[in-house]
Order: C-alpha cells, then structure tokens, then sequence
C-alpha cells in the first residue's frame, strides 16, 4: 500500500534555549530534522515525505531536503498553520489516494525501522497504530489543589509516528478545530472512530530541552 509520512517540524528553541528551532539543531553533525526524514526513507524505499514547516523556515527546509540528493522527489516541504491541527491538516492535502500515513514529530528523531514498521502492520490490519509506552515514575492527579494517586499500569505514553489508513484520518481532519485535539489520536476519535494502541520504544524521545539533545547524542551511537 502507498505510504505517506507527514512529520510536523512546527517547533521552536523556547524550551530548548536556543534561538535555533529544535528541529534545526545539530545531532551528530546533522540536524535533527534530517535524521528523522532519514528514518523514513530507510524504511521503505517507497514513501512519500511531507515536511510541515513554519513559512520563515522553509528554506532551511530546503537546504536540508537538499541533501537528500538521490530522493528529493520523495520530499515536499509545505507550510504549517498556528495550531498543530492546521499543520497536520495542511500536510495532509497532499494526500491524493488510498495509502497509510504516518504523522511524526520532527523532535522524535530516533524512531528505528521495527517500530515504523509495527505502525505500518498494525494501520494495515486495524486501521490505526498509536505508540505508547507504559509510565515507569508514580503519577498524581493536581485537581484544585487537592491531588491523588494513581495505578501507573493504567498510564499510557504516548509517542509518534500516529499512523492511519487515510480513509480514516483524512476526512476526520476535516472536521473543525477544537481545543481538547492534543494529537492525531484525539482527532480521529472526536470523529467518531476509535484507535488502536501498539507497543512504542522508550529510545524514541522527544528531543524538548537541552537535556534531551545529551541523550539523544549518546543514543544514536547505537543505531
């Protein structure tokens, strides 16, 4: 089946402390936004990478596109919207047919094959895939100042890629914005279709602070 990635590199260096937009820093000599869009392509040879980015940056968008220099065809760089929902929305409309879409965040740059490829089964059988990955610290509920326990084995974390058959996710993103669509999940199931859970990776972090890109920096020796 055809296979589109959106991957939503909106994001700005606030939290990280730079005035680079995380998604353009270095890791490993190459910016982050190229290692992910590299995890795509080494997965199938056959996907088509949309890369959703602030207007006022989509020419480092281009130069970084650049460097894929045997697939740039594969890559379309578009421009995203004030919410993330615009942005997905935006990068979707250059979906033209029956495939399977993945929407990743261009932060989550050490997503490996395994897990990109267990979102591609489970969309395919299921219609959906959402990765998550059981909470290993104790978590409290903050209600009004008042807070309380609860059973962390009921918590669930959840990651990208979001991964959708796009019979599923394309007409739920036509319906109108609301404030509670955190993701693509929340999307899909305002819409009135329920979605599936698979196991995600704990190596796949979203790169936020400073502390992230340290991590991240010892991890990718090992892919």
């Amino acid at each position: 089946m055809k296979k589109y990635a959106v991957i939503v590199a909106g994001g700005s260096g606030v939290r990280m402390g730079a005035t680079t937009p995380k998604q353009f820093l270095l890791l490993n000599n190459k910016p982050i936004l190229w290692h992910t869009i590299n995890a795509f392509l080494n997965s199938y040879n056959d996907i088509e990478i949309i890369v959703v980015l602030p207007k006022e940056h989509l020419q480092i968008g281009e130069d970084i596109k650049n460097i894929f220099i045997n697939n740039i065809a594969q890559i379309t760089l578009t421009t995203g919207g004030k919410t993330r929902f615009d942005s997905v929305k935006n990068g979707l409309q250059h979906i033209k047919e029956d495939s399977v879409v993945f929407v990743h965040d261009a932060v989550r740059c050490l997503l490996d094959r395994d897990l990109i490829e267990r979102c591609y089964n489970q969309a395919v059988e299921k219609g959906s895939a959402i990765p998550v990955v059981a909470a290993t610290d104790s978590i409290r509920i903050d209600d009004n100042g008042k807070h309380h326990i609860v059973n962390r084995n009921h918590i669930k974390i959840v990651q990208t890629p979001q991964t959708f058959l796009s019979k599923i996710i394309l007409p739920a993103f036509e319906q109108n914005y609301n404030e509670t669509f955190t993701d693509e999940a929340t999307v899909v199931e305002a819409f009135g279709t329920n979605v599936f859970l698979c196991h995600g990776n704990y190596n796949n972090i979203k790169i936020t602070r400073p502390v992230d890109l340290i991590i991240a920096e010892k991890l990718i020796g090992n892919f």
